[in-house]
């Protein structure tokens, strides 16, 4: 008699399930409406859009700190409600697995010096005192600010800040990262840091959802771009090779804007991104700042790791 078949396993629950999702302000105007939106284990996904459209909204409903006026957010197969986060067992689950990097380090960082930022969050886990002490010592390592560690964050550049930033929630070991306009602030040999380091977020499995403007940044760290336009509703989803060549898309959303240039007597019109990358349209030959970086890096001219920017 041959053995009985084995039943297969459930799928697992997504990360996040959006339904029908609404935001509106205190003062009134909906700053999302009508979003229907799945994020997956792993996935790597790219919130883009004008300023205003609602990408920071999105990111922080993603972690609990603001709330749908209507509709439904699922976080790992469980409703994420204002309610459920008062329950300290579901609260304590939910902050281990998300972080949330604000787009403004110094909104996120409050403590006296660098060591204590990065100490901060697995001591409200509960960890032991040499378990914090080694977080922070692979986490210095891993963004590359040992020499920070005993630095008040008022002395810090704004890269550093942000490296900062970005460490005290690694230190969480979180399944999911929310980062909210990563590249700003960064010099470009930065921002190829972060790209290199999103990658490695991948290979391990990490989710990641970046709200940002930087289409350049979009098109190399995710495997799924989500427009949002300036009525704040989501217009399109997919890779970003299917949405970085809808060029009257991009237009429309007012993420890319047409200059003419003028060489002698002629005339030429060219689509430009917004942002402080490379312009994925671009096809007049100019090169980014953050390109030249990443040519001078493969021909061995540029460090791997920044030092401060």
């Amino acid at each position: 008699m041959g053995a009985a078949p084995q039943t297969p396993a459930a799928p697992a629950a997504p990360d996040f399930e959006l339904t029908a999702v609404r935001h509106e302000y205190r003062a009134g105007g909906a700053s999302l409406t009508g979003i229907d939106l799945t994020i997956r284990s792993g996935e790597h996904v790219a919130v883009v859009g004008a300023n205003g459209t609602g990408k920071s909204t999105l990111l922080k409903m993603l972690d609990g700190l603001v709330f749908p006026s209507a509709g439904e957010i699922r976080a790992f197969g469980l409703p994420l409600t204002e309610d459920a986060l008062e329950e300290p067992a579901y609260r304590r689950d939910f902050r281990a697995r998300v972080g949330y990097v604000f787009q403004e380090a110094d909104v996120q960082l409050f403590c006296s010096d660098a060591f204590d930022e990065l100490a901060f969050g697995p001591i409200q886990l509960g960890l032991s005192e040499d378990e914090v002490r080694r977080r922070v010592r692979e986490a210095a390592e891993e963004l590359h600010i040992e020499k920070l560690l005993d630095r008040p964050p008022y002395t810090l550049s704004g890269g550093e800040k942000k490296r900062v930033a970005i460490a005290s929630i690694i230190t969480m070991r979180p399944r999911v990262l929310l980062l909210d306009e990563p590249t700003s602030a960064l010099d470009p040999r930065s921002q190829v840091w972060l790209l290199d380091l999103l990658a490695d977020w991948r290979r391990e499995g990490r989710t990641v959802v970046m709200a940002t403007h930087d289409l350049s940044a979009a098109a190399e760290a995710a495997d799924r771009i989500v427009v949002l336009s300036e009525e704040h509703t989501l217009v399109a989803d997919g890779t970003p090779e299917e949405v970085l060549t809808q060029r009257e898309l991009l237009l429309a959303v007012n993420l890319i804007h047409e200059h003419t240039h003028r060489h002698a007597s002629t005339a030429h019109r060219h689509a430009h991104a917004h942002g402080a990358g490379a312009d994925p349209l671009a096809t007049h030959g100019h090169t980014s700042a953050i390109a030249e970086v990443q040519q001078q890096r493969a021909s061995g001219g540029v460090p791997a790791a920044p030092t401060s920017p």
